[in-house]
């Protein structure tokens, strides 16, 4: 069975063909970082327009690349939420366009499960049940899974998620879009020890997380001129230490109160090194396994896409040509 997806809920333009869910064959992606760069952050309209620029190319080289014609796919899987409306709109199209073209099912998939899934690609043979720890830039929660598509939210962000909370920072410090490469490779030369900042973890049973208060710690310091005489690398190190000390945590308290043993980190923090090393960490001491895809598959990638809506099409999801996107799509189930 091979799955052809798409991926347009942000700044990525990305198209895969995925073999049997979780055998990659192409894997493409075009990103818009550079542009964004000049303006602090990703500008909506933009994207849109490079995400048409892009799209149809990038599908013709996946075709070439991997030599797969279209009688030989199976169905198409697009995201459609959550992300930016129109970003979301020109892969929906896309894929709306070949499934009627090619006779072919069109699946939609939510980009938040599909991060997850991503897991599956490198880790084929997980078995349920486990807890996944999603971290990017608009979402930070736990949520437990026991089969496939079923899942129970066990805490999630109140206002700011980390990956946000790492681009805002970076932009208070001068330091450049996005935000949390530069700040995770400042920080290894840096002094996670040298600043308190503080460390939101609500209430005293909550799995949920909470990072404007960090956020606007950080804003305040640097207004009174609390930073000067700190080098950028000990800011960087401690502002990080502030952000992934919760999320270990409740990961931590998550597995204690579950008794689920395995844990799974998705989203484009997942990347993040520190983050890693730390419930690398805290896996060994309260004996759960960890599993996490490799960077590449962390950002956001059509494979996941592809994978996840394999998945979907074996348990008998199927979508009409009425789909549409959702921008503020909720929750974990499709």
């Amino acid at each position: 069975m091979i799955s052809f997806g798409i991926e347009t809920s942000c700044d990525e333009t990305s198209v895969a063909f995925v073999e049997d869910a979780v055998k990659i064959k192409v894997n493409l992606i075009s990103s818009q970082v550079k542009i964004h760069q000049e303006y602090g952050g990703v500008v909506p309209e933009i994207a849109s327009r490079k995400h048409l620029e892009n799209i149809n190319v990038l599908i013709d080289q996946a075709l070439e690349q991997t030599g797969i014609s279209w009688d030989q796919v199976d169905l198409i899987s697009a995201t459609k939420g959550p992300g930016l409306v129109g970003a979301l709109l020109v892969g929906v199209a896309a894929a709306k366009s070949l499934s009627v073209a090619l006779d072919l099912p069109l699946i939609g998939v939510n980009h938040l499960v599909a991060h997850v899934y991503a897991n599956f690609l490198e880790h084929p043979d997980l078995r349920f049940p486990f807890l996944a720890l999603i971290v990017s830039g608009g979402h930070t929660c736990l949520v437990e899974m026991k089969e496939h598509f079923s899942w129970k939210t066990l805490g999630a962000t109140r206002d700011d998620a980390a990956g946000e909370a790492f681009d805002k920072v970076a932009r208070i410090l001068d330091l450049g879009y996005p935000g949390g490469p530069v700040i995770d490779q400042l920080a290894k030369k840096g002094d996670p020890e040298k600043i308190r900042f503080p460390r939101s973890y609500l209430e005293p049973d909550s799995l949920g997380f909470s990072y404007s208060g960090l956020k606007t710690s950080v804003m305040n310091a640097q207004k009174r001129g609390d930073l000067k005489g700190f080098r950028i690398e000990d800011i960087a190190a401690s502002f990080q230490e502030a952000v992934v000390d919760p999320l270990v945590e409740k990961t931590r308290r998550a597995v204690l109160k579950t008794g689920i043993k395995q844990v799974l980190l998705a989203g484009g923090v997942a990347c993040n090194s520190r983050l890693r090393e730390r419930l690398k960490q805290a896996s060994e001491k309260f004996d759960f396994a960890l599993y996490y895809p490799s960077p590449k598959l962390c950002t956001d990638n059509a494979a996941m896409i592809a994978c996840a809506g394999s998945f979907l099409y074996q348990k008998g999801v199927r979508e009409d040509l009425g789909m549409d996107v959702i921008p503020q799509l909720e929750g974990f189930l499709n």
